[in-house]
Parts: C-alpha cells; sequence; structure tokens
C-alpha cells in the first residue's frame, strides 16, 4: 500500500509563493504603464520645483483613483468579462463613449511617451528626436506584432525591477549627500494660479489616465488564457503594482527635492535637454562613471511603457470596434490599429517639434479633463445590479469613490476657470 505524499508547510509556502508570482502580470503590465512621464516627468519636476510641498497630493491622488483603478482587476475576476463588455450591457451609448474618448487618448498618449523614450536615446545616438521617435515606434511595434502579450509580460517584470531598484538606490545615495538648502531660500509654492496648468497635469497622470482600468481588464483575460488566476491572485496583482507605482511616484519626488530643489536649476522643455537634466541627476548621487547605466535603465523604463501604452490602447480600441459591430475578434485589426494609433502619434510629435514638456502637459492635462468620465463609467459598473452583491461596491469603496468623483471634478472646474479667465 503506497503512503500518501505529506507536504511539508515550507513546500507548500513555496509552491503558493511560485503560483502567485506566475499568476502577477497585468498589475506589473499597468504599473510599467504608469511609471512614465507621471513619475520621471511630473514627480520629479513637482519635488526639483516644490520641494516636499506636493508629496501628500501625490499620495492623495492615488488613493482617491483607486477605486476607479480596482475597477477593471475586479469586475473581471469576478465576472470572466472585460470591462467593455460591462459598458456594453449598460447601454450602447456608454461603450461608444468610452470608444470615442479613447481613440483620442491613445493618439495623444502614444505621442507623449514615445517622444519621452526619443528624448532618453538622444544621449546615445545622434540623430534628431523625430527620427528616433519613428525608431522607438517601430521597435515597439516589432515586439507586440511578433512577441505577443508573453514577451511583454516577461520583459516588463524584467525592467520593473531594475528601475525600482536603482531608483530606491538613487534616493538612498541622495538622502546621505544632500546638501541644505541657502538660509534665505523660500521654497515657492505650488498654491498659485501661474500653477493651475502644472498641477492638473500632474494630477492627470497620477498614477495614470484611468482607461488603463480597462486595459488591465483586457491584460488579465490574456493572461487566463494561458493559466487559472483566481479573485484574489488578480487583487493581490492589481494591488502589488497600484503600491508599486504610489511608492515610486513619492520616490521620484523625493529625488527631484534632495537633488535639484533651490539649486536654482529647471527642467527645459527641449527633449534631448530634458533627459541630460534627468540623467545628470541620477548620476549626481550615483557618481558619473554611472551616467550610462541610469540612461539604459531611464530609456527601457520609458520603452516599456511606450509598448503597453499602444498595446493597451490597441487592444481596447480592437475589443470596443469588435462589441459594436458585433464581429470576432482578429488579430489582423489589433495589428492594424496598433498602425494607425503610432502613425497619428508620429505626427503629432512633428506639430511639437521636440518640445517635450509642452506635449506632456498637453496630453496630461487631456487626460485629466476625461478622467471624470471614466472614473464615473466604472463606478456606475461596480455598483450596478449587473454584479453579484457579493462582488459589488461596499459602503467603504462606494464613500472613496464620492469623494474621488468630488475631487475630479472640483479640479476640472478649477482648470477651466483658470484656463478661461486667468491665463
Amino acid at each position: 500500500m503506497t503512503e500518501p505524499s505529506v507536504t511539508s508547510p515550507s513546500s507548500s509556502w513555496i509552491t503558493h509563493l511560485t503560483l502567485g508570482i506566475k499568476a502577477m502580470g497585468p498589475g506589473v503590465l499597468m504599473a510599467a504603464a504608469a511609471i512614465g512621464a507621471s513619475h520621471l516627468v511630473a514627480s520629479t519636476r513637482a519635488g526639483a520645483e516644490f520641494g516636499w510641498q506636493l508629496a501628500w497630493v501625490i499620495l492623495g491622488v492615488n488613493l482617491l483613483k483607486y477605486p476607479f483603478f480596482a475597477a477593471g482587476a475586479r469586475y473581471t475576476a469576478a465576472t470572466g468579462e472585460s470591462l467593455l463588455h460591462g459598458y456594453l450591457k449598460q447601454g450602447r451609448g456608454y461603450l461608444q463613449l468610452f470608444t470615442g474618448l479613447n481613440i483620442i487618448a491613445a493618439v495623444a498618449s502614444t505621442a507623449g511617451v514615445c517622444m519621452l523614450t526619443a528624448a532618453m536615446l538622444t544621449q546615445f545616438i545622434p540623430l534628431p528626436i523625430d527620427w528616433l521617435a519613428l525608431l522607438v515606434l517601430l521597435s515597439s511595434l516589432a515586439l507586440l506584432i511578433l512577441g505577443h502579450y508573453q514577451l511583454l509580460d516577461k520583459l516588463t517584470k524584467i525592467i520593473m525591477f531594475v528601475l525600482t531598484l536603482t531608483t530606491l538606490m538613487a534616493v538612498a545615495l541622495a538622502w546621505d549627500h544632500a546638501q541644505p538648502l541657502a538660509s534665505n531660500f523660500v521654497s515657492p509654492s505650488p498654491w498659485q494660479w501661474a500653477h493651475v496648468g502644472f498641477l492638473v497635469a500632474m494630477m492627470g497622470w497620477m498614477p495614470a489616465p484611468i482607461e488603463v482600468s480597462a486595459w488591465n481588464s483586457l491584460w488579465l483575460l490574456e493572461k487566463q488564457k494561458n493559466q487559472t488566476v483566481t479573485k484574489a491572485q488578480a487583487l493581490l496583482d492589481f494591488n502589488l503594482g497600484y503600491i508599486i507605482t504610489g511608492i515610486l511616484a513619492v520616490v521620484f519626488l523625493s529625488l527631484g527635492a534632495l537633488v535639484m530643489h533651490g539649486s536654482g536649476e529647471h527642467f527645459s522643455d527641449s527633449g534631448a535637454q530634458f533627459a541630460n537634466q534627468l540623467i545628470n541627476l541620477y548620476s549626481q548621487v550615483m557618481g558619473g562613471e554611472s551616467r550610462y547605466l541610469i540612461g539604459i535603465v531611464a530609456f527601457l523604463c520609458i520603452f516599456s511603457t511606450t509598448v503597453t501604452v499602444i498595446d493597451g490602447y490597441s487592444r481596447t480600441l480592437a475589443m470596443g470596434w469588435q462589441l459594436l459591430s458585433a464581429t470576432n475578434s482578429s488579430e489582423k485589426r489589433l495589428t492594424g490599429i496598433m498602425l494607425a494609433i503610432s502613425a497619428l502619434g508620429l505626427l503629432l510629435i512633428l506639430f511639437f517639434k521636440g518640445a517635450l514638456l509642452p506635449l506632456l502637459e498637453f496630453v496630461m492635462i487631456l487626460a485629466f479633463m476625461t478622467t471624470v468620465i471614466f472614473a464615473w463609467l466604472n463606478y456606475r459598473l461596480m455598483t450596478s445590479s449587473q454584479l453579484p452583491q457579493a462582488d459589488r461596491y461596499g459602503a467603504k469603496m462606494k464613500l472613496l469613490s464620492w469623494f474621488g468623483l468630488s475631487y475630479l471634478l472640483i479640479f476640472a472646474a478649477l482648470f477651466v476657470y483658470w484656463y478661461a479667465f486667468i491665463k
């Protein structure tokens, strides 16, 4: 008679951990999409110009947007469908509204992150930023079309690990070598009308545009094609990715506050000069010999953002088209949408002629103004009778959602007033 196998507590723990790591992916991809312009640009710039004053704003924005981002993982884990299926069940007009806004956001966001990636490449390749942007787009498309989701999933995990480790090291070193501010230096206040545009831009992409919740939903469905992902694993994966984005946002702000704040140096609007300043920021605290290493890591970070942005928006638009036209899914359609988004994004880059910060500010403000609608769509879905009672948002999440919606509406109205009457 064969003795039953006994699993030791340690091996059981290792097995659960291994399965948990394998189940991760959509949340990490979401973090990779978020840790781009909002972190490297907006958070670092916030620290450089205003010191620590906006740290609580960054944390607050991440908290207030949480219910709307969590909808992607929670709805898909509960129903086995994407958020877009949920919008359609609410009414055809809701999905049409979401898809229409996504077309605009897809082109603008692709242009913004692609130019930032090209700006990083200027530190290594002596070509005009427009040509480098084309090279970035072609490389991204080749990776997505040939490697599909599986390669994107594996590559992103490695990049995220290296970026997180390197950035934490840089901040730890900056903390040790930070110079005290001059006794007569007074930090400028961000709470002035002149800074409303920057504040709205920073919050628009902090931690990312809310439509990223739909990407998370579609990536989770893609992940489930290859392995089983439980509700608990899906939520853990999302929460881990979301927490990482929040922590790193403050870390990047810290780097700007410790190294640039009070130095009299300001980030340039030029893409190439901005990239040089950002890399110098790291090399000042990690040593000049680390310049190329930091440049490569920063480039990989932004490149992964570009790839996930193109993939996420394309999948969302392809699914929207499929549901609205009642047709089957098609790889050719997905590829065609990727090509169209990339081509229109390149045209937008050419229009801004290498002016990185104005382009990114335009994209971030656009994201903030559409965020209210995306947030409302997700809240409506997560409190609807379509979901089983156990999977709907409870009292705490509803309360947080209403705080979040109120904050988004107030700042949107404030920005419109500033733009119309004060700017």
